[in-house]
């Protein structure tokens, strides 16, 4: 098992309020207990570790609409593994690190612009808010020790271009290290994938996201 996807799998499980993690001989079984998200499965390799019998195997033993799977591989490879059912996010993610050093300046906000940040069972939020109060940004940040997983971050339509993205994570860098967290594990999409590159985080492997519908063809996309 690689040791940065089980930080992610802990991190996000933290984060999301999920069950805590089952552990399989090829991964994780996570219960969510949401509607569209019942359980996930992720596979503990990355890369070239990834057998494709097991994501065969892993695949083909679902049977309930709503599952989803995670696996850090090419989506071109993993795709053609998964059997009918299976709807797969054709916006291929990536695990990503960083270290977590001295905190990095954080720039102002735009005027009018408010940034509000709580912690709650050991998540921290943040929240910017805009001139006329409504939601501008938001991320959260969950520490499980050493590392911490930063997931969450989103930007108002209405919002973007005003560096307001940047300004959450770089505070959430900085509350991590602050809990003693040294390095910090995103699972990106490939608009976050953009904005953490320009904060300084690299690519360790891609993420391949599927559902499992229950039908042919495919379903509802999922985050």
């Amino acid at each position: 098992m690689d040791g940065v996807v089980r930080d992610w799998v802990d991190g996000w499980v933290l984060s999301c309020g999920a069950a805590p993690p089952v552990a399989e001989p090829w991964g994780w079984t996570v219960d969510v207990g949401l509607a569209e998200h019942v359980t996930r499965q992720v596979l503990g390799g990355v890369d070239d570790a990834v057998e494709e019998d097991t994501v065969r195997k892993v695949a083909g033993s679902v049977t309930g609409a709503g599952v989803r799977l995670k696996v850090f591989a090419d989506p071109a490879r993993v795709g053609g593994l998964l059997g009918p059912g299976w709807w797969v996010d054709p916006e291929p993610g990536c695990l990503m690190t960083r270290p977590l050093g001295p905190a990095d300046d954080e720039p102002d906000l735009p005027a009018g612009y408010r940034l509000r940040t709580w912690a709650r069972g050991g998540v921290t939020r943040v929240l910017i808010a805009a001139p006329d109060g409504s939601w501008a940004a938001r991320g959260q940040v969950a520490p499980t020790g050493a590392t911490a997983v930063v997931n969450r971050i989103e930007t108002s339509p209405d919002h973007r271009r005003k560096g307001l993205g940047s300004r959450v994570v770089r505070h959430l860098q900085r509350a991590a290290a602050e809990q003693g967290a040294e390095t910090g594990i995103p699972a990106g999409t490939p608009t976050g994938r953009a904005l953490y590159e320009s904060l300084g985080w690299t690519v360790r492997a891609p993420l391949t996201s599927a559902k499992f519908t229950g039908l042919p063809g495919p379903g509802t996309r999922g985050a």
